[in-house]
């Protein structure tokens, strides 16, 4: 199960991994030793980008429609492969491989219409028959449903040579932003054993793969515009302190993701660029809903109003972060800010436990990981935030195989985390209706069900975004998740790099429009 969550985080979105962006200079804030849009300068064809990204190994796939553990895989395919659409700023959904698209009156059924003049790196056009053979093959995996929800594999085809119909189960006004994600697009008919050496339509071709280091040249025939660079050649690493020292050796030129620890020590480089990306990954801990020790709501307001938020903030992202209220999707237009913020309050935590019968004698395991830097932290400080309420927490670190196998979903107290921040909507329809294949709290509420099903049924904008204010106030009222804060994300350059992308989750790998200053 561990594919559908990491895919999506190093996307972007989630797994966020994504951010098919059509241009890469919206949104985020940098440092002021960073320019990423390299100020006014023009844009120089050329050079190579030496490019570090973290990941193991063993977990290496080359499926574009499988399981993405690693940054490095991510970031790869997403150079090599399209989405139908992908994140922008205003609006957070821009054309991608699917130039436009157009909804019935009922907002169930959708026609994607393909870009002109897109090719699969081998000169053959994009058809439609081609984005239909790999959504269907998308919606067979393990995680289909939850990458495509709603849609059902008999209910995608083609209308012609240039357009895909997909037709819901349900009306869906925010079906464009669901498909942002995952829907890689592949020839129609490359079987599985081949998978690995089918051609793109990205701006960038493989030229090799080598035990998760690759190297990509520029795809010059590319439909969605110019390419700057020569070609991307991309290392892997298994931990941001190595990546950050290759970059301050000289031996990359980019540390993709590398965190705030990384940060600080480059602080004092004039040589080094610092981009930040506000609201890129999101660590809540998880309190399983359906049943255990922590099914009474009260007990989840309880915990949630024993975290200190800033110190939690200060202290696990050292300050390279915000405090977040227990909504996901921060960075959405339409997310809520006039919901009052929580914040710590002993005394109405001890009496909510006391008027749940919550036995403050047991001691409850709280299961972690070390996937990325500050998760395991975390964990420790809430286990000694919330002792002061009387709960006896143990931290539990786990390897990661183990983690996802055996914990994530089915735990009742786990840390997660998830990037691809920039929609409510998404984590609406991924972790929490009642029938997601992710939903990690075990959470069913009908109220938050139904509040869902109006909102994305709903064509107007306005009323839309409304309609997400009250799924959001169901959500921080009795949700499975603890969100004490949002982590920047930071990716360290070096001097001669500009234009790298400053969304964050997703947004961050798409390196199209990056250059390097001669």
């Amino acid at each position: 199960m561990e594919l559908t969550r990491r895919h999506m985080l190093w996307l972007g979105g989630a797994i966020g991994a994504g951010a098919l962006l059509t241009a890469c200079g919206g949104g985020g804030d940098e440092e002021p030793n960073a320019a990423a849009g390299g100020g006014s300068a023009e844009p120089v064809k050329g050079g190579t980008l030496r490019v570090g990204a973290l990941g193991r190994v063993g977990a290496i796939t080359r499926d574009p429609h499988g399981s993405q553990a690693n940054e490095s895989d991510y970031l790869i395919l997403s150079l090599i492969y399209d989405t139908l659409t992908v994140p922008g700023t205003k609006p957070n959904t821009e054309p991608r491989l699917a130039a436009s698209w157009k909804a019935s009156d009922d907002l169930k059924t959708w026609r994607f219409t393909i870009a002109k003049g897109a090719k699969f790196h081998d000169g053959s056009p994009v058809t439609a028959a081609d984005v239909v053979f790999s959504l269907k093959r998308l919606r067979a995996t393990p995680a289909g449903a939850s990458r495509l929800p709603g849609i059902q594999a008999k209910n995608i085809s083609a209308d012609g040579i240039d357009t895909v119909v997909i037709v819901s189960d349900y009306a869906n006004a925010e079906l464009p932003l669901l498909v942002r994600l995952t829907t890689f697009v592949v020839p129609k008919g490359t079987t599985d054993k081949n998978i690995a050496k089918a051609p793109g339509t990205g701006p960038f071709k493989l030229d090799w793969f080598r035990g998760g280091n690759a190297r990509l040249v520029r795809n010059d025939d590319w439909y969605g515009g110019d390419v700057h660079l020569d070609a991307i050649e991309v290392k892997i690493f298994e931990s941001p302190q190595a990546m950050a020292s290759a970059l301050l050796a000289g031996q990359i030129d980019l540390a993709s993701n590398v965190g705030a620890v990384a940060a600080r020590t480059a602080e004092s480089r004039k040589d080094i660029k610092t981009v930040r990306r506000p609201n890129d990954m999101a660590m809540p801990i998880v309190l399983r809903t359906a049943d255990g020790p922590f099914a009474d709501a009260k007990v989840r307001e309880a915990l949630r109003l024993a975290v200190d938020r800033e110190v939690m903030v200060k202290q696990v992202l050292s300050g390279y972060g915000t405090v977040a209220n227990d909504i996901l999707g921060t960075g959405d237009p339409a997310y809520d800010t006039s919901i009052p913020q929580r914040t710590r309050d002993l005394a109405k935590a001890k009496r909510l436990l006391k008027e749940a019968k919550f036995d403050t004698s047991k001691t409850y395991e709280l299961y972690t990981t070390e996937d990325i830097a500050g998760l395991a932290e975390s964990a420790t400080l809430f286990a000694t935030q919330v002792r002061e309420a009387g709960v006896k927490v143990k931290v539990v670190k786990q390897e990661s195989a183990a983690f996802w196998d055996k914990t994530w979903l089915k735990g009742d107290l786990y840390t997660t985390y998830w990037g691809t921040n920039d929609s409510v909507v998404f984590f609406a329809s991924k972790t929490m209706v009642s029938d997601s294949g992710t939903n990690e709290a075990g959470w069913k509420d009908k109220e938050f069900d139904t509040a869902y099903q109006k909102a994305i049924g709903t064509a107007d904008a306005s009323e839309r975004t409304a309609l997400l204010k009250q799924l959001q106030q169901i959500e921080h009222d009795s949700s499975g998740y603890l969100l004490w804060g949002m982590a920047d994300g930071i990716d360290l350059a070096g001097s001669k790099v500009n234009g790298l992308p400053t969304l964050p989750g997703y947004g961050r790998v798409q390196l199209e429009r990056a250059w390097l200053a001669r």
